[in-house]
């Protein structure tokens, strides 16, 4: 920068001062004319800075060409003019994009500042959320007034979806996103979820009405079964058979039972209130206890009560819940092995963590377990009469007590299964 500036401004200052030196030898009036020469070269360059000063203030002016360093100043600023025209432009291609983008997608999207004030909506969201071009500028919860969308923007906690009736017809349910995109800006996302909520509701409706059904001739099935086998008229061909079909109609009424009870925990899918304390110490002592009958031979089960913490909650639910992670444990984990079952605080919350030393489950399966009926292929044979329903008793319970499962697994080192439950759940 040095270099270029006694380049640009050098020869100036050199050549004027030598003529303003010679001509006040000539004059014999040396100080005049330095001080004349001083003057000019100031003078230039608040000029320039005056012109400069001015095109800042009004882009549509022209910069000087100037000389000396000014004109590479004038030259560079030109430059950098034009750069950011190209970038401006390049900006303006990819917003327009960005807008046929959100246009053509068929959820509705709206465009939020920080302060969720309106800045742009696709059509979708003019259809769905009844938006008008009149509505830009005005807060999001200005127009969708419902205390649940309300709450969902206070709390500011966008990791969930919330879901709501469409402002312009409660008959459609919209399930709403809002994402974050930049440090300033949200994107509102509505998706018309009715269609999809009303084939969850029938197939609720049916396995709750098929499993109801079914449960009156399992009954009769099991008490038939039940007089053959008090019964002396049985062949001895037929005497083994029995007790085998004894245990299929037993998993099947017990299949049936999970799914009734499944069923119930999705359809309300409210949390339970605050009102019922529960004593959880209590209840993994007697889940313990009978897990550890739950076989002739079963692996040593270790109850450690580190917390006098209950939970506000409802405790046929949570036993259920503690029950199924228990009793799994029990199937997949060899005699030889060992069970550890722990109620602990963690800060101002308090988790039940249900750690054994079974198979363990592969990464790929973690996600889905607790999915209904889904079972990881090799457990099987392990446990070859569960139900596949017991973990998402566990997720349904959970979620409505505002808790949840983690889930840790090596292959061939075993499982930790994890209830996390919030402070606001917590009694101490």
């Amino acid at each position: 920068m040095n270099a270029l500036l006694w380049r640009t401004e050098g020869p100036i200052v050199f050549w004027g001062l030598l003529a303003a030196l010679l001509v006040g030898w000539l004059e014999q009036r040396l100080f005049l004319t330095l001080a004349v020469f001083l003057l000019l070269y100031l003078g230039r360059h608040l000029y320039y800075a005056a012109q400069l000063l001015a095109w800042l203030n009004d882009r549509k002016t022209e910069l000087p060409d100037g000389n000396g360093v000014w004109s590479e100043i004038f030259h560079r600023q030109r430059l950098l003019q034009r750069r950011h025209q190209r970038r401006k432009r390049r900006l303006g291609k990819m917003l327009k994009r960005f807008r046929q983008a959100t246009e053509a997608l068929p959820d509705a999207t709206v465009v939020l500042d920080e302060d969720f004030i309106i800045e742009w909506f696709n059509p979708v969201a003019a259809q769905l959320l009844d938006l008008r071009r009149r509505d830009i500028g005005i807060r999001i919860d200005a127009l969708l007034r419902s205390p649940r969308f309300i709450d969902h923007l206070e709390a500011r906690r966008f990791d969930r979806p919330v879901t709501l009736p469409a402002p312009g017809d409660e008959r459609l349910q919209l399930e709403i996103r809002i994402v974050p995109y930049t440090a300033d800006h949200y994107l509102l996302i509505a998706q018309d979820v009715t269609q999809i909520r009303l084939l969850e509701r029938q197939r609720r409706d049916f396995v709750a009405h098929a499993s109801h059904e079914l449960r009156t001739p399992i009954t009769v099935l099991k008490g038939y079964l039940e007089t053959l086998m008090d019964s002396g008229a049985v062949t001895e061909s037929l005497r083994p058979v029995l007790p085998r079909m004894d245990e299929q109609i037993r998993r099947l009424q017990h299949l049936i039972d999970d799914l009734l009870y499944l069923s119930r925990l999705e359809t309300d899918r409210c949390q339970v209130s605050h009102d019922r304390s529960v004593e959880v110490a209590a209840i993994l002592e007697d889940i313990c206890h009978d897990a550890a009958h739950l076989r002739t031979e079963t692996a040593p089960i270790r109850l450690e009560i580190e917390s006098s913490a209950r939970l506000l909650g409802n405790g046929q639910e949570l036993r259920s819940a503690f029950s199924n992670l228990v009793v799994n444990a029990v199937h997949y984990t060899q005699p030889e092995g060992k069970i550890t079952v722990r109620w602990y605080d963690d800060g101002d919350q308090a988790c039940l963590e249900v750690t054994d030393t079974g198979p363990g489950i592969p990464a790929e399966h973690l996600p889905r377990l607790t999915e209904r009926f889904y079972r990881v292929p090799e457990a099987d044979a392990r446990n070859p009469t569960g139900t596949g329903l017991g973990l998402a008793i566990v997720k349904h319970v959970l979620n409505r007590h505002g808790s949840h499962l983690e889930i840790e697994s090596e292959v061939g080192r075993g499982s930790v299964f994890r209830c996390r439950f919030p402070s606001a759940r917590v009694q101490r």
